[in-house]
């Protein structure tokens, strides 16, 4: 049976997740019309408490230049900490950083490494574009890229 404790403990962990899924709704909302600026102000606070959406988020605008001056090396910064917390969208586009080399110097390895990741999390496209990378790679490469790939699992379990 279900304590009244039990049920206030969770209505309270309930009421705590909301405003943070409103406010970056609200951002997502802001972003869809091209107020940067309002997502910016929605996301930012969030990303900066850890909310991995939010950051791969602020990630975007500062990749596209969307509010803010484009900047590769700040959109990376934020898609790394996205990235620590799984968020596949954030690994995938640190793949496309590395291969295409947005900010860094192309690093197949990295880009594959990071492709790699996104796809065990989920990322749908990954695989595909980590597949088609691996066509430009040597064996060498890619056993080091897998080998990256696992110690990064290691370190951010």
């Amino acid at each position: 049976m279900i304590s009244r404790y039990s049920i206030a403990l969770l209505l309270s962990i309930i009421s705590l997740a909301a405003p943070a899924w409103a406010d970056y709704q609200a951002g997502l909302d802001a972003n869809t019309r091209g107020d940067y600026a309002t997502a910016l102000r929605e996301w930012r606070p969030l990303a900066e408490q850890g909310d991995a959406r939010a950051q791969f988020s602020l990630g975007l605008l500062h990749e596209n230049g969307d509010g803010v001056p484009r900047d590769y090396t700040k959109a990376r910064q934020w898609y790394e900490k996205a990235a620590a917390q799984k968020e596949n969208r954030a690994q995938f586009y640190l793949g496309m950083q590395y291969a295409f080399g947005q900010g860094t110097p192309v690093d197949l390895v990295q880009a594959h490494m990071w492709y790699n990741l996104a796809a065990g999390n989920g990322h749908v496209g990954a695989a595909v574009y980590r597949d088609d990378l691996a066509k430009q790679m040597t064996p060498a490469q890619i056993a080091e890229a897998h080998k990256r790939a696992r110690e990064w699992k290691l370190k951010n379990p």
